[in-house]
């Protein structure tokens, strides 16, 4: 699957069975729903995790959360667009569960 394919499935109505949690957590808040995609990355204790935890505190605009969590998943705040973020942890997990 690519990013766009996973876009395309951001607009349907439900999360198909089959992808991962972390994968979940960004369907959800691609969707708006910032709550459920935090509560999800809240559960799973992995880096890949953290950086979606990072990532979501940023984008709330919670900063110094949003610190805490990247040096949580070994990476520093990026320098780019919120929405370019997503897209990239988005490719990251594509390519990660496609192995």
């Amino acid at each position: 699957m690519i990013l766009e394919e996973f876009n395309t499935l951001c607009r349907k109505d439900q999360f198909p069975a089959g992808l991962s949690r972390l994968l979940e957590a960004l369907w959800y808040d691609a969707r708006g729903d910032w709550h459920t995609a935090h509560r999800i990355v809240q559960e799973i204790p992995e880096q890949d995790c953290s950086w979606i935890h990072a990532y979501l505190h940023r984008q709330e605009g919670d900063l110094a959360n949003a610190v805490y969590w990247y040096s949580r998943a070994g990476r520093s705040k990026p320098d780019i667009a919120v929405q370019d973020e997503w897209n990239q942890i988005v490719s990251a997990l594509l390519l990660k569960f496609s192995k």
